[in-house]
């Protein structure tokens, strides 16, 4: 809202209006900004929880020191996700398509988390919302952000286009007199596609429509957008999961998120310039930027967040938390075209994951094949099986932490990497 306001300024001539312009100056804003929101608002809403004892409820785990979490106040995803909407609402240019996303990912999610936590809390039912509940609000987010993407005209992308490899659309378009083009050649042009990056690979370009393309190219299109947006499904069910999993010790989920959003902003701020897309060979995607907007508020809601839930905990996130930030990593990587980086950026996420998967599968085998089941942790998720091995909390954080920044520089090296 502040974008607009001084944007009518600066065209008064009013001094220092233009500041706003700037992304760097907006995304240093949105931090400062959800940083103080979330040490402000984080007391207080915490004494709130506490009045009202919303407490943590710990299942008998056979962990050292799990009883001293007893009660610790939870639904404190609240103060994320109001340390990432206030700023964004304030900094960012609210028609943005890539923002309107993003909101909706922040908002949708975290109703379903606060939902889930209310019914555990004040409902009394350890058991929650019902898994298939949650995992239908993913599936309808899913969709709404793969068919936005897919069909909105303002989605598009910067690439080298041959003149002979028009679309009749494309070439109507560009009826525009204002639109220059060459009579034969390549040219630089804005247009949809549902190309993503691969890394690792020189000319590291995929379209999502090579999946389909055995059908006839005239029927095509319907089977494209239909993958893409499965695709989008499986990523943001996956990543959202797999950060509400990794949520089980003080300060873990929160800090590997704002590890994880800052690569995410590094990434997006390259691919929103020219310059820098042309140097490192990455899809220029025009409208970005404004993305890098949110990345700082996300950043600093996380950080501000950890100073009350690092070790020991003063409030947990919650699913309210949860199951919103994994949302929103899975749904930014998509629009910046990067998820292909989600198993090395979310590294963590995922073998947090692939823990339980595999521990619940090896039990359920070994127990038809030998009448017992056996287990290849000592307890899934991953960081429960240091737990029962006798590491600290504090260390089984940092270095988990260690790791997600080990994966993001590698992830961000990867545009070099070819």
């Amino acid at each position: 809202m502040l974008y607009y306001l001084f944007n009518y300024l600066d065209s008064l001539d009013f001094p220092g209006a233009r500041l706003f312009t700037f992304i760097s100056f907006r995304s240093a804003a949105a931090v400062i900004t959800s940083l103080i929101i979330s040490l402000l608002i984080g007391k207080r809403i915490i004494q709130y929880l506490q009045r009202k004892q919303v407490g943590e409820v710990v299942r008998d785990l056979g962990l050292e020191g799990q009883y001293t979490k007893q009660g610790t106040p939870s639904m404190g995803g609240i103060i994320i996700l109001a340390s990432i909407i206030i700023p964004t609402l304030l900094f960012a240019k609210l028609g943005n398509i890539y923002i309107i996303l993003m909101m909706i990912t922040t908002v949708w999610l975290g109703l379903i988390g606060f939902l889930d936590d209310y019914i555990k809390i004040f409902k009394k039912n350890k058991e929650g919302l019902a898994g298939k509940f949650k995992i239908a609000g993913q599936i309808i987010l899913g969709i709404i952000v793969g068919l936005t993407l897919f069909f909105s005209d303002e989605v598009r992308i910067v690439e080298k286009v041959n003149v002979a490899n028009l679309t009749f659309r494309e070439r109507y378009e560009m009826l525009d007199p204002s639109v220059q083009i060459p009579a034969q050649g390549e040219f630089n042009m804005e247009r949809k596609s549902t190309k993503t990056t691969i890394p690792f690979i020189k000319n590291n370009e995929f379209d999502y429509s090579w999946l389909v393309s055995f059908i006839n190219e005239d029927h095509r299109r319907p089977f494209t957008w239909l993958v893409f947006v499965i695709i989008v499904i499986f990523i943001v069910t996956s990543v959202s999961n797999g950060a509400n999993l990794t949520d089980g010790l003080d300060g873990l989920a929160t800090g590997t998120s704002a590890i994880i959003g800052t690569a995410l902003g590094i990434l997006a701020y390259l691919s929103s310039n020219l310059i820098y897309a042309k140097y490192l060979s990455i899809i220029y995607i025009p409208g970005s930027e404004e993305l890098v907007i949110f990345a700082s508020a996300f950043i600093g809601a996380t950080i501000g967040f950890l100073w009350y839930n690092s070790f020991p905990a003063q409030v947990f996130m919650g699913d309210t938390g949860s199951l919103a930030l994994g949302g929103i990593i899975a749904v930014f990587a998509v629009i910046i075209r990067k998820e292909l980086l989600i198993p090395i950026l979310c590294g963590i996420f995922l073998v947090e994951n692939l823990s339980v998967v595999l521990q619940v599968a090896w039990f359920k085998r070994t127990k038809r094949k030998f009448g017992e089941g056996r287990r290849i942790f000592l307890m899934a998720p991953l960081h429960h099986h240091y737990q029962k091995k006798g590491f600290p909390e504090p260390k089984i954080v940092t270095r988990f932490w260690i790791v997600a920044i080990l994966l993001a520089v590698i992830s961000i090296v990867t545009l070099k990497i070819r």
